[in-house]
């Protein structure tokens, strides 16, 4: 191995089936994928990343840095493998996690089952005192009952303690008094805030955020500590820096802290990637589009920013209606996720419909065809059997695919119950599957206000390349990149991120009252949160700053998103306030409120440091008469839009000459993943690998 010095970063993404290694050396990528190891996570990241810096040359202790996304916390949450939690509240207080908001998210279902709190009742403890909404103490702390409630822990052996008490983010006095109290008696004892993880009004999603911190956090910290202690124990020493939710950095030291804030980094650090070829190409319309092999994931990105939000739900219970899961209030990169993975498994239901996910093969024992003990038809089995993939030269060759075993899976789950013959079989896993992810752009595009055939669709993760030409016809977008690395795209997208970090903090307040000294004081504490995550990554370089109000007319039940042009304000400022509050519920709504006061409900302050320039390119193709190029490899892949087997070209991607195009239908096969063009499209390699795939004219629907 070299010893020479260069300039090397690795990120490394942990999902649910695989674990993906991305190493960018002199600004060359190399990549590899292994399966996760459940018992010990960390060992494929530690085994993985040994074995791309070996492929490159590099020496472990030559990396510079090692950024890190993981499912392990969502996981955790899902499967409810956590921690053996208590939960503190304010006295009355103790069913709010259970009460839920009292909504229905499917409203004529009579049999509805709510999701069970993640705590159950027996281990929530309610205390005397209270707070009031503008942050002061009406009743006291209640210190005997506090006792009492601490010696129950202490019986009952709890390993972490959620404490979340009424309007705690305005005064969180009386949250850190229990704490305190807690950690004098139980010095070992896992404690988190309501009014540090999550300082927002609305106590049902505050309470379960905070209890989901706590669950999950015993579980983050030994797993971060092992990867340390693993990595260094390998000769890498390097900083480690976790990818979170909202699509920044942070320190090993605060994910340990606020795990929840990690819960969507996987997907986080795919829309970062998808945002980074966007702003390459100048496209401000892409719908990024991950299929993994658990899950798969869309997110809007405009402008070359992905869309955001400050509350999403994790396991949704309900065929994955709003409203079913455990709302969590980070500030995240917003994205629809179904269970449509390789690995997501089909069944036949009730009514002898094929129905796929979100049950997963996961990697142990993983689909039928991997041979490790898998019974179940998966993703992957019915994409064998329709010629999508090669089963000597799966994962770049690291194992071999039983076809044979596929077949038996599908036969015994599908075809023995509904008759027909394989290929009937896998047609109609793989169409349910495309046309589940179809049907959940189209609504997140409607609530979103926007109009998809106008978009770019950028698609990675193992096994998106597989599917997303057939989600483009059914969406009716006409082009689709397939960037560099694409199988493993979220650890790539992990290089490209800023370090960053926003803090939330609420304060309802109306104009007509405004209180600039609390807001201010208000603004500066929030300043100091940001500043304190941004130091302890070791950046000390210029960093951007973006402040935004969430206001409402007074007496609604939501806000929206306003800009602040300063951290500190004055009285002109909320003449401002008022000013771009109009303006932006006018452009949602279409009409403004006459005679009715605005007032803010949270303030947000995010930074980020800056992200670099890129190189603005354009899609390019040579001329006709030099285009086309012919394969002498040919393989049968059906054609879902034709519903027949059609011969179709394979290349290697790295043999695609820069500019010539290839017409549908190929498939581009590298080591990670495979590409397939339909019949229609044809597919052009640029000159930064990427690969445009355009919808011939006419054969546009």
């Amino acid at each position: 191995m070299t010893t020479n010095t260069r300039s090397a970063r690795a990120g490394a993404d942990i999902g649910g089936t695989f674990t993906d290694i991305a190493l960018e050396v002199d600004g060359q990528l190399h990549s590899a994928k292994t399966l996760t190891q459940y018992a010990a996570p960390e060992q494929a990241v530690v085994d993985g990343l040994l074995r791309t810096l070996d492929q490159a040359g590099v020496a472990p202790d030559q990396l510079e840095s090692l950024v890190h996304g993981t499912t392990l916390a969502t996981n955790a949450l899902i499967e409810r493998r956590g921690a053996h939690t208590a939960f503190i509240t304010t006295e009355g207080f103790r069913d709010v996690i259970e009460m839920r908001t009292e909504s229905r998210f499917e409203q004529y279902d009579l049999n509805i089952v709510l999701p069970t709190p993640l705590i159950a009742r027996q281990h929530r403890y309610t205390v005397g005192g209270r707070m009031s909404a503008e942050g002061q103490e009406l009743i006291p702390l209640d210190d005997a009952a506090l006792e009492a409630i601490i010696d129950a822990i202490e019986a009952k052996a709890y390993v972490s303690v959620a404490i979340g008490l009424m309007h705690s983010y305005r005064n969180a006095a009386h949250e850190r008094r229990i704490r305190d109290r807690l950690q004098a008696r139980l010095p070992h004892l896992s404690v988190s805030l309501s009014s540090e993880v999550s300082p927002q009004i609305r106590e049902y999603e505050r309470f379960n955020t905070v209890c989901a911190n706590a669950f999950v956090k015993p579980l983050m910290s030994s797993y971060l500590g092992r990867l340390a202690s693993g990595l260094e124990a390998r000769g890498i020493t390097c900083p480690v820096y976790l990818m979170h939710s909202g699509g920044g950095l942070m320190s090993l030291a605060s994910a340990a802290e606020f795990p929840v804030r990690l819960l969507e980094s996987g997907p986080a650090g795919g829309a970062i990637y998808a945002a980074d070829i966007a702003a390459r190409y100048g496209l401000d319309r892409v719908l990024s589009y991950d299929m993994g092999g658990t899950t798969a994931k869309i997110c809007l990105i405009q402008d070359q920013r992905p869309q955001t939000a400050r509350t999403f739900e994790v396991a949704r219970t309900y065929r994955f209606k709003k409203g079913s899961g455990m709302p969590i209030s980070i500030p995240v990169i917003e994205m629809v996720e179904i269970g449509a993975g390789g690995g997501s498994l089909a069944h036949v239901d009730d009514l002898h419909q094929i129905r796929v996910g979100p049950e997963s093969a996961g990697s142990e024992p993983g689909p039928a065809c991997y041979g490790r003990g898998g019974t179940a038809p998966a993703v992957t089995d019915a994409d064998l059997i329709l010629g999508r993939l090669d089963a000597e030269n799966f994962a770049g060759g690291s194992f071999r695919l039983h076809r044979q075993a596929a077949e038996d899976a599908l036969h015994r789950t599908i075809t023995a119950p509904l008759g027909g013959d394989l290929i009937e079989a896998a047609y109609g896993i793989v169409e349910v599957v495309d046309e589940n992810m179809a049907n959940a752009a189209r609504v997140h595009a409607v609530e979103s206000g926007r109009e998809l055939d106008q978009y770019t669709m950028i698609a990675y993760g193992g096994a998106a390349p597989l599917h997303a030409a057939r989600i483009c016809e059914k969406l009716g977008i006409d082009r689709l990149v397939v960037p560099p690395g694409a199988g493993v795209g979220s650890a790539i997208g992990f290089l490209r991120a800023p370090f960053g970090y926003e803090s939330l903090r609420s304060a309802v307040m109306q104009l007509a009252t405004f209180d600039l000294a609390t807001v201010n004081d208000l603004l500066a504490d929030m300043s100091r949160e940001v500043s304190t995550f941004i130091n302890e990554t070791g950046y000390r370089g210029e960093v951007e700053r973006e402040f935004k109000a969430y206001m409402r007319y007074a007496g609604q039940g939501w806000e929206i998103p306003v800009a602040v042009a300063r951290g500190e304000l004055d009285e002109r400022d909320v003449a401002d306030l008022h000013r771009g509050f109009v303006t932006a519920y006018a452009q949602i709504f279409g009409h403004a409120i006459d005679n009715l006061d605005a007032e803010v409900v949270s303030w947000s302050l995010s930074l980020r440091t800056p992200i670099a320039p890129v190189e603005p390119r354009q899609f390019g193709k040579a001329p006709p008469n030099e285009r086309n190029i012919e394969s002498r490899d040919m393989r049968a892949i059906f054609d879902a839009r034709h519903g027949q087997f059609r011969d179709s070209q394979v290349i290697e991607r790295r043999a695609m000459p820069v500019g010539n195009s290839i017409h549908g239908p190929a498939v581009i096969i590298e080591p990670e993943t495979s590409t397939i063009v339909p019949a229609g499209f044809d597919v052009t390699r640029q000159a930064d690998d990427c690969l445009f795939i355009e919808r011939l004219k006419e054969t546009a629907e």
